[in-house]
């Protein structure tokens, strides 16, 4: 991942480069702040998003002085540096802990993957249950997708990589039922995690958002994640509005991190729609899954 945000990286030296060595002053900042903007939004962060990062780092330094040590460069570096953190630290998620709290309280603990067709669903689903594993957890992968053809084989050959339990009824059934179904089955045979994959789907389509508010209060989930592709840029706003309003989303997974050089998309959700960022898809591999750290991002781009 060592070319993620490089362009964010090299942007702002060129920006900052050209303010020069003079005081920091907020006038500086406002004269500079069409191309902080431009620059964000060259970067895949969405308009809404990086005018909001922009108001809200102005805020930031206001009154904010630069050290007789340093140079308004470094200085600028530094205050955009933290106050990027400050935003991204709070969508730390302490996931391990919190599935095993609440598996020790109360089995199983359910999770409802969802997300629009390609973003790598079922492949982040797997990459969970190898860490739910690795944390001595037994979970059980369950395919509520049965429409796209070859969902079912595709989810089985994961579980049987795996080798963890694995459970599906057939295509055309109803997803809600098949949920249903494999959540008396997991506590039937004292499995410790549900983990449900959903079909793909477009937000903008009624019937199948209509069909996954069925499977979400059939399962009453602990929580639910929304799949999102980090490649998408400034879509993935309207992916997590449309989510969140649809069914309610508590947080998110960022796939293809690895080939992403830019990193709006994670920017811009972290921006407008604030949920926990569980992890980062960073390959194709189960262990490529990274808890999500504000200080790895915060490296990556500067």
């Amino acid at each position: 991942m060592t070319v993620v945000f490089s362009n964010f990286k090299s942007g702002l030296k060129r920006l900052v480069d050209s303010i020069g060595n003079r005081e920091l002053s907020l006038k500086d900042l406002e004269k500079h702040r069409d191309d902080i903007l431009i620059f964000l939004i060259e970067n895949d962060v969405a308009y809404d998003a990086a005018e909001g990062l922009m108001e809200g780092f102005l805020k930031y330094v206001l009154g904010m002085k630069v050290s007789r040590f340093s140079s308004p460069s470094e200085a600028i570096y530094m205050y955009l540096r933290d106050y990027i953190s400050k935003v991204l630290k709070p969508l730390e998620d302490d996931f391990d802990r919190i599935v095993l709290e609440s598996v020790s309280r109360e089995p199983p603990y359910k999770m409802l993957f969802v997300g629009v067709n390609g973003t790598g669903k079922t492949t982040s689903l797997a990459k969970t249950a190898s860490r739910l594993k690795k944390i001595g957890l037994t979970p059980l992968l369950v395919c509520s997708d049965t429409f796209r053809a070859g969902a079912i084989e595709q989810l089985n050959k994961h579980a049987n990589n795996l080798k963890l339990p694995f459970f599906a009824t057939g295509y055309g059934h109803d997803p809600a039922a098949v949920a249903y179904d494999a959540i008396n089955h997991a506590e039937s045979r004292g499995y410790e995690v549900v983990l449900i994959d959903t079909a793909g789907r477009q937000y903008s389509n009624k019937n199948l958002m209509d069909e996954l508010r069925k499977v979400k209060r059939v399962v009453n989930p602990n929580s639910t994640i929304l799949v999102l592709d980090s490649l998408t840029g400034a879509d993935v706003i309207k992916q997590a509005e449309e989510f969140d309003t649809g069914i309610g989303v508590d947080r998110y997974v960022f796939t293809k991190v690895d080939a992403d050089i830019k990193g709006g998309a994670i920017i811009s959700a972290s921006i407008m729609h604030p949920k926990k960022i569980s992890f980062l898809g960073v390959g194709q591999r189960y262990e490529d899954l990274l808890p999500f750290k504000a200080e790895y991002i915060i490296q990556q781009m500067f």
